[in-house]
């Protein structure tokens, strides 16, 4: 896995683009310029210029890990034999349930978010299948009680109550 470099040549325009787009990936050019104040074409070709550069890797859904049946979550640090790094990236890159892979310095070498449906599902992909991968020395398990829900649009504002349910003083 190649060293990444920060992409030369990002101006504001780049950036605000890569912001809408973090927001809503699904919009579309004409909104994106009209909120940018540029053109069309120039949104477009912007657009085009950060995918082919890699600065925009893709497009993807934002999934509720809860509603998705995914109740369970864990921050799971691991260490690990240094020659095996490679390897055991490789295969955790296979697990399903595996959302996050970070290599890290410091107490410990891996740090991984885990999503499992519930306790059991968690203890099977912990203690069967990433404990029971060559070049695993340990792990430490550390269970999410709570993750805030991250900011998307505004929900609409709920309406006013009826007024049969409203207090009266």
């Amino acid at each position: 896995m190649a060293a990444r470099q920060v992409a030369p040549g990002l101006d504001d325009v780049d950036q605000r683009i890569v912001d809408e787009l973090r927001h809503d990936g699904r919009m579309s050019m004409r909104s994106l310029a009209e909120k940018l104040h540029i053109s069309r074409a120039n949104a477009y070709a912007r657009v085009q210029r950060l995918e082919s550069s890699g600065v925009i890797r893709g497009y993807s859904a934002d999934i509720d890990p809860v509603l998705a049946g995914l109740g369970t979550s864990a921050y799971v640090t691991v260490n690990l034999e240094q020659a095996e790094w490679r390897s055991v990236r490789e295969e955790l890159r296979t697990l399903r349930g595996v959302d996050h892979i970070g290599l890290v310095g410091g107490e410990f070498d891996l740090v991984l978010l885990v999503r499992a449906r519930d306790n059991a599902d968690l203890r099977h992909l912990i203690l069967d299948q990433i404990q029971g991968m060559k070049g695993i020395l340990n792990t430490h398990t550390l269970l999410v009680f709570e993750e805030p829900i991250p900011a998307g649009p505004a929900p609409a504002a709920a309406p006013p109550d009826p007024p049969s349910e409203r207090r009266t003083r």
